[in-house]
């Protein structure tokens, strides 16, 4: 049995401290639980990962058709991505991740996930900042494929459109920012977001600016440390 708790890695990052840990949770029978910090913040635990793997079900859900190209934005502890390769229609799929960190905990076997996603054809890591390559469709998400577009972008950096990791992050969820996004998707392609907080009618209303159809759907899932229902949103939006 591994030590009650340990911190697996360390980082100085731009957007802060980062740190990777593992610890066994007593209250729930010695569950090894994953958990990414930034500074103070809680990024991701393995604890909960109901809502990231709604994003990609309920994106993915929304398309037809097979040979889907996806990106997912915040590798994170890899649970949207698996998700996303759950699904037999999706062909290619690049997850785009500032942290260089984070990549190599995948690529190494550090988190649980990591072996499975790297071993799958399928996946590439990209390392990058979502937000620059979102604002430039004249380079996109594809540093091998320029201008390349894609079916669904599914997106869980954020805590939320208003509360973010970094101030400059503000300028994607504007409507400009939104159309950038949208230009790197093929008609009828999705956008899906993860979100920590109750929908936003202000941004929903800046998302139906840019696309056809939106709507934000809340995820309910159990807190076993709180024992009761917690929730996070994913808002789903169709390229016109």
């Amino acid at each position: 049995m591994s030590a009650a708790f340990a911190e697996l890695d360390y980082r100085q990052t731009p957007l802060g401290d980062l740190t990777l840990r593992r610890r066994r949770v007593r209250e729930l029978d010695d569950l090894e639980v994953f958990e990414v910090k930034l500074g103070d913040d809680f990024l991701m635990s393995s604890l909960f990962h109901d809502v990231e793997v709604a994003l990609a079900d309920l994106g993915l859900g929304l398309l037809d058709g097979d040979n889907l190209d996806v990106v997912v934005g915040g590798l994170g502890l890899g649970y949207t991505a698996r998700a996303a390769l759950n699904h037999s229609t999706v062909g290619s799929l690049l997850v785009v991740d500032f942290m260089e960190a984070v990549i190599e905990w995948h690529q190494t076997g550090l988190v649980p996930l990591g072996p499975e996603l790297t071993a799958d054809p399928r996946c590439r890591f990209v390392h990058g900042d979502f937000f620059a390559l979102a604002a430039d469709p004249q380079l996109g998400f594809d540093p091998l494929n320029p201008r390349r577009r894609f079916h669904a972008v599914l997106l869980d950096i954020d805590h939320s459109p208003k509360n973010l990791l970094h101030l400059r992050h503000g300028a994607f969820y504007s409507e400009s920012g939104l159309r950038q996004l949208s230009s790197q998707l093929h008609p009828g392609g999705v956008f899906a977001l993860w979100s920590d907080d109750t929908p936003d009618a202000e941004f929903l209303a800046t998302l139906s600016l840019v696309f056809g159809d939106c709507e934000a759907k809340v995820v309910r899932f159990f807190n076993p440390l709180l024992e009761r229902d917690s929730a996070s949103t994913v808002y789903l939006a169709r390229r016109k």
